[in-house]
């Protein structure tokens, strides 16, 4: 029995980025794989982004535009439209990793739970920073994540049967514990072994950042107990020092 190409729901949540969100949309739009379902959640963006992205909207499946609670309620609205067997979030400044990215992640297996792969991580004008700081496991499970976030959310695939709404009461760090609830779930995980896509580094108030990491301590917290989050973040806190000194030394 030959077997039926599954349908991916790709969708990006967007406010007010007119500068990034055509690169993004044509990343998606661009994609060799045929079985793409495209969902735009906008926030009611003001300046110029609704008008680029209705440009496309014979070519995007769900477009929907209007005032949120914030990205996860966003991303949530995505999800309870979304019909694909699988789910991804490229979101407005991200990217598929080149054309034939999603063809090539259904090619490395069939019939997984979930798919992962590296990112990349590009500046502002577009060059490459290279890997993330935390390389993706070369076997992804829900105990992965004890170091650190080790896969971002635009480079790993889920089956829609196995996600869940993100949790409101995390503002910053909601897609960690969206994506440990799936793994948890999940019996067959597969690693591409490929770049699958781009993230634009962006700038964040150290207020934001320190609201964010008190959230992923939370929630790993909950999932790998206290006194191991406790000890994992001396070892986070290590790791992070080396690659500053690391990267400092590399930019002297």
């Amino acid at each position: 029995m030959k077997n039926v190409a599954p349908i991916l729901s790709v969708i990006t949540v967007v406010y007010n980025n007119v500068a990034d969100i055509e690169r993004t949309l044509l990343s998606v739009l661009n994609q060799t794989y045929q079985g793409i379902e495209y969902i735009v959640i906008d926030g009611k963006s003001t300046d110029g982004t609704l008008q680029i992205i209705e440009k496309y909207k014979d070519r995007i499946a769900t477009l929907i535009s209007e005032k949120d609670k914030g990205i996860y309620d966003a991303m949530n609205k995505g999800l309870a439209v979304a019909t694909g067997d699988y789910v991804v979030f490229i979101n407005s400044a991200d990217e598929f990793y080149s054309t034939d990215t999603v063809t090539n992640v259904f090619a490395a297996a069939t019939d997984a739970d979930i798919y992962y792969g590296e990112t990349e991580m590009i500046g502002e004008n577009g060059q490459s920073l290279g890997q993330r700081r935390h390389a993706a496991p070369a076997q992804f499970t829900w105990k992965s994540f004890k170091y650190g976030m080790s896969i971002s959310h635009q480079a790993i695939y889920i089956k829609r049967a196995l996600v869940e709404p993100y949790d409101p009461k995390y503002q910053l760090s909601a897609d960690i514990d969206w994506i440990l609830r799936a793994a948890k779930k999940a019996k067959k995980i597969v690693n591409v072994n490929q770049y699958v896509a781009k993230y634009k580094v962006g700038g964040m108030s150290k207020q934001k950042h320190r609201k964010s990491l008190a959230e992923r301590f939370d929630i790993m917290k909950r999932y790998y107990g206290l006194v191991p989050t406790l000890f994992n973040h001396t070892i986070i806190a290590f790791n992070l020092g080396l690659y500053w000194l690391k990267n400092r030394r590399t930019n002297d």
